[in-house]
C-alpha cells in the first residue's frame, strides 16, 4: 500500500527553516534577534496603523472649518434659490413698476449708463461703467424689475476704467418672456 506523500506548505517550510536557523544561534543572537523583530513590527504597525490616524486627528479641526464654511455657502445658496423660487410663483410687477425699478437701478449708474424702452425691450447704454457698478445694476434689475439680459454686446477699452456698449433685457413686466 502507497501512502500519498504530503509536501508542507510554503509557511510551514520558512517557519521551519526560521527555527532551525534560530536553534543554531546561541542564546544572547536569539534574544537580539527577537529584539530587531519586535522593534520592526512595531515599527511597522506605527507606519501603517497609528501615524495615518494621528495624521488624520491632527487634521481634524482645518477640515471641520473648511466643511463649515462650504455648508454656509451651500446653505446661502439655497436660502437665494429658494427665494428666487418664490419669486416666480410670484405675480410679475407691472410695467409702471418695472420701469421705476429698472430707473432707479440706472441712477445708481453715476451718468456711465443711458436707459432707453421700446415695447417688450429696455437697453442700456453704457460708457466706460464700472464692472462693479454694472453688476450691481444686473442684480437690480433680476432682483426688483425681474428683467433678464437677453443679449449684450460690451466691450472693454485697453486703459479704459469700465465697461463700453448695450445690454438688452425683456421680461415679463415688460410684455415679454424672460
Amino acid at each position: 500500500m502507497a501512502t500519498a506523500s504530503s509536501s508542507p506548505s510554503p509557511i510551514a517550510r520558512l517557519t521551519l527553516a526560521l527555527s532551525v536557523a534560530l536553534a543554531r544561534l546561541s542564546s544572547r543572537e536569539r534574544n537580539a534577534v527577537t529584539i530587531a523583530a519586535w522593534v520592526i513590527g512595531l515599527g511597522l504597525v506605527w507606519w501603517v496603523a497609528i501615524a495615518p490616524a494621528l495624521d488624520t486627528l491632527r487634521q481634524a479641526p482645518t477640515r471641520h472649518a473648511r466643511l463649515d464654511a462650504q455648508l454656509g455657502q451651500m446653505q446661502r445658496m439655497a436660502a437665494t434659490a429658494d427665494a428666487l423660487r418664490s419669486q416666480n410663483t410670484a405675480q410679475p410687477p407691472g410695467r409702471d413698476e418695472v420701469l421705476r425699478a429698472v430707473e432707479t437701478a440706472t441712477n445708481g449708474l453715476s451718468g456711465t449708463g443711458q436707459l432707453s424702452v421700446l415695447g417688450e425691450r429696455a437697453t442700456l447704454t453704457l460708457r466706460n461703467t464700472p464692472p462693479e457698478a454694472l453688476a450691481q445694476w444686473l442684480a437690480q434689475v433680476r432682483i426688483n424689475a425681474r428683467l433678464l439680459p437677453v443679449d449684450s454686446q460690451i466691450h472693454r477699452e485697453p486703459g479704459s476704467p469700465g465697461w463700453s456698449g448695450t445690454v438688452v433685457l425683456t421680461g415679463p413686466g415688460l410684455g415679454g418672456t424672460p
